[in-house]
């Protein structure tokens, strides 16, 4: 089978962006050439990859493939980028980085501003997503890196680069916004609006501890629509501390017992090499952790 490396690319951009015209655009190419360079590889495949609908979606055959299709791809740009640094370009590939929202509005600037000072060569893609899409994107090998929040299985090379914990978040007119910490059944009267983008399963643990069940009134996927729902008044939420970047007016946060901590680990994949330059990332945060 001689398939080519922009081939898997196509294939795998149609995917991602649900369409020829928007892979094309992604891709820098033409949708003609799109088109066709799926059609070449479908025969190769000796199948439909993509069902030519709107949105694109993938048939079986394509399913079984694109994870493959993404292995390579990522291996490539790993490749691509060794041979970079080896040749001391001055544009290398750039580093493809997932990370959680809450980490995205707290660590990240620091994260980058440390970066472009020991390493400016480095350039780093951003892809902002949720506890569950983030492992995927690793283990896929769409990103090349990812703060992964309490990893079941961090790679050899992953460090912990902040723990928080979790504190509840209050209207400033709730009756214990003042209090220096509260249980969580000093909460019992009020619904409980449950973030379900990664957080909920700290929750859960926090409500085990206290011998409490756990009945969120709504579960909510976007913290910032949960932070406007408790600013609306319709409940109170339970959230990691870093959520304080993104905290409006009118909210506080109090720290609430049982107390459950989890801590945000920068890592590639455990699964195959590193991306050169993740490597000299992690060492650039790991010595400016101890510096600190």
């Amino acid at each position: 089978m001689q398939f080519t490396l922009r081939q898997l690319e196509v294939l795998v951009a149609i995917i991602d962006h649900r369409g020829f015209s928007a892979a094309a655009e992604a891709l820098g190419m033409g949708q003609s050439s799109v088109s066709h360079s799926l059609a070449s590889l479908e025969k190769l495949s000796g199948g439909e990859l993509v069902r030519r609908s709107s949105p694109a979606t993938m048939t079986a055959l394509g399913h079984e493939l694109v994870s493959h299709a993404r292995a390579v791809i990522a291996a490539a740009r790993t490749l691509e980028a060794a041979m970079a640094i080896d040749r001391d370009t001055d544009t290398p590939p750039p580093v493809r980085l997932a990370i959680p929202p809450t980490a995205a509005r707290s660590i990240l600037p620091k994260m980058m501003l440390t970066w472009r000072e020991h390493a400016p060569k480095i350039r780093v893609e951003l892809f902002e997503g949720f506890d569950d899409e983030i492992r995927d994107w690793l283990d896929t090998g769409s990103v090349d890196a990812a703060i992964l929040i309490d990893p079941d299985r961090p790679s050899p090379g992953a460090i912990t680069i902040a723990t928080d914990g979790f504190q509840a978040v209050l209207r400033a007119d709730h009756p214990l916004a003042g209090e220096q910490e509260i249980t969580l059944d000093d909460l019992l009267d009020d619904p409980i609006l449950a973030s379900a983008g990664g957080c909920e399963v700290h929750i859960e643990q926090m409500h085990r501890l206290a011998g409490l069940e756990f009945k969120p009134a709504q579960r909510i996927r976007d913290l910032s629509t949960l932070l406007s729902m408790v600013a609306a008044g319709l409940g109170v939420a339970i959230v990691p501390s870093l959520t304080a970047s993104m905290l409006p007016d009118g909210l506080v946060l109090v720290p609430v017992f049982p107390r459950v901590v989890r801590a945000l680990v920068f890592t590639g994949p455990d699964r195959r090499p590193w991306h050169p330059y993740v490597g000299l990332m992690r060492d650039i945060l790991k010595e400016d952790r101890q510096a600190a």
